[in-house]
């Protein structure tokens, strides 16, 4: 049994922000979290964190891939990439399958199903989100529209949290949806609004039949109009739904990001880096699904300018909302931490709290990654 504490941390814990904290971790668990007594616990690392922030790991719950590799096409690179992401401060995720055929969802759900190579260290794949097939062909950005299918109960067999898959994104205007929104739910699977053209009437129904956030809010759905609100406009003003957002700057303009906040702040907005295999690397040509994308320094896009994804990080995501919203480290972090563990229905991660996962991060108070650890092992170091 590995024993770590961490010493002198600002410590953002359910309970508020101590801030000269001391945590122990002890079996790839938190096992305290106190105000620092001037007495050292007894530990076989020991790690001062004066100045620092104490965070739980980030969760990104869209991630298509990264470091030149892409879930879609090679399923089997989702170990590959979970080694890398801690370098970024993310300690779990969900591996995005994007529209393709059915028999790659069977791939992606048997890679998780077999585990991680021997002596394999890394962010936690928690289970799949599915993005597709069932999406909407007005709003289908880069999915390749061969691939769409219309929402039908046989298409979703041995989809369920048990079966590793954990989230899906579908259009719930289109026929058939509802059905399938409801036999998921039952299966434990979360339900997201997104690709689609719903109204706001359509998407407040959605709703009661079991969906219960949207996907990348204001990209591929309807704008955001005073007399048509649409979409994004149901996800904003309903409570206890929640929605992802991509604060890179180029999917999201700053002052929308800032409305989005201000609509649902630390409950609702869950900060997801949606990005592909470019991500980490230089610009260049990349893979995401069927499509070769062209990366420059801030963007990936199709040749036709559609967006394909991003290049965002979550540190990155981090830095940006407090450098754009004039918010804290502290204010931001529960967007990419407790925000995604509750939509995940997760109680061991997300928080900092004796009990739950030892995944954690230490950051300057601007946001800037300093140390990762996942279950209690140092993965990344600045």
């Amino acid at each position: 049994m590995t024993t770590t504490s961490l010493l002198h941390a600002q410590a953002l814990t359910p309970d508020g922000i101590i801030p000269d904290a001391s945590i122990l971790l002890s079996n790839g668990k938190i096992t305290r979290v106190e105000a620092s007594s001037g007495e050292t616990n007894p530990a076989e690392t020991v790690i001062d964190a004066s100045g620092l922030i104490a965070a739980p790991g980030l969760i990104d719950i869209q991630l298509n891939g990264g470091f030149g590799l892409d879930f879609t096409d090679q399923p089997e690179s989702i170990w590959e990439v979970a080694r890398q992401l801690p370098r970024y401060g993310t300690t779990s995720f969900l591996p995005t399958i994007i529209t393709s055929p059915l028999e790659t969802i069977q791939r992606a759900m048997t890679v998780l199903r077999n585990g991680p190579p021997p002596g394999w260290q890394g962010a936690t794949p928690l289970g799949l989100h599915l993005e597709g097939p069932f999406l909407n062909p007005q709003k289908k950005g880069a999915h390749n529209p061969r691939h769409l299918q219309t929402p039908e109960l046989e298409k979703i067999t041995g989809w369920s949290r048990q079966n590793g898959i954990w989230l899906v994104t579908l259009a719930p205007e289109l026929e058939g949806a509802a059905a399938v929104i409801t036999a998921l739910s039952r299966e434990d699977v979360i339900v997201s609004a997104g690709h689609s053209q719903a109204t706001f009437e359509q998407t407040r129904t959605a709703f009661t039949q079991g969906v219960s956030c949207g996907t990348h809010l204001y990209n591929a759905m309807p704008a955001l109009l005073h007399r048509d609100p649409g979409l994004p406009g149901a996800l904003l003003t309903t409570p206890d739904i929640s929605f992802g957002l991509i604060a890179d700057g180029i999917h999201v303009h700053p002052a929308m990001l800032k409305l989005a906040w201000r609509a649902k702040g630390q409950d609702g907005l869950i900060l997801v880096t949606d990005a592909m295999g470019a991500m980490g690397m230089p610009p260049g040509q990349y893979t995401i699904g069927d499509f070769t994308a062209q990366v420059d320094d801030v963007s990936a896009r199709l040749p036709d300018g559609t967006l394909a994804g991003s290049i965002l990080t979550t540190d990155a995501a981090l830095q940006n909302m407090i450098c754009w919203l004039g918010l804290s480290a502290a204010e931001v972090l529960p967007a990419l931490t407790s925000a995604p563990a509750r939509l995940l229905n997760l109680t061991n991660k997300g928080v900092l709290q004796p009990g739950a996962d030892a995944d954690l991060v230490l950051l300057t108070p601007q946001g800037h990654l300093v140390r990762t650890l996942v279950g209690g092992e140092t993965l990344y170091v600045r």
